[in-house]
């Protein structure tokens, strides 16, 4: 078995991936990968034009190929919120790298999410951002191979702790 020489970020949008990634990925030495700029990239549209062309269930489609053929090796790959909805892509990213959930509480969240159609968040019709909470912390936990809290830490300090947990080898299979 060879060893998972990335790190995948996952969590509700609004987390910290892709800034939290960044700075990881300088700290260790390693590239950054942004998932939903792949995407992006990979289709020549924004994710809400995705979203608002092919609905939520075309983009998820999309998001699940695309992930699934990322290829990379000392990469922290920041994956986009609705990733987790995705069986394929998340095996891929769980044989390739060590899957960690970045937590946040939902009170945290609802303050940091205040725009989030202009995020390019996945909603299905009807749902709410306390509904799609709940329907994915399931789906984190599930694929996560560690967790994460950012209760009471900001961004340097959430790097830090995954640094200490990188040096401490919790991430080695």
């Amino acid at each position: 078995m060879e060893q998972k020489t990335n790190i995948v970020l996952i969590g509700m949008p609004g987390v910290g991936k892709s800034t939290i990634g960044v700075i990881l990925a300088k700290m260790l030495g390693y590239q950054f990968l942004d998932a939903d700029l792949l995407i992006q990239e990979q289709e020549g549209k924004l994710l809400r034009e995705i979203i608002e062309e092919k609905g939520t269930d075309g983009f998820i489609q999309v998001e699940n190929r695309v992930n699934a053929s990322i290829e990379a090796k000392r990469a922290i790959i920041a994956t986009g919120g609705s990733v987790v909805y995705g069986k394929e892509a998340m095996e891929h990213l769980k044989e390739i790298g060590t899957v960690v959930y970045l937590k946040v509480s939902y009170a945290v969240l609802e303050k940091r999410l205040a725009d989030i159609k202009g995020r390019g968040v996945v909603l299905k019709e009807g749902q709410t951002l306390k509904t799609l909470y709940e329907e994915r912390s399931k789906l984190y936990e599930q694929y996560a191979d560690m967790e994460v809290s950012e209760e009471g830490l900001n961004v340097e300090q959430t790097v830090e702790k995954l640094v200490e947990l990188y040096n401490n080898c919790k991430f080695c299979e």
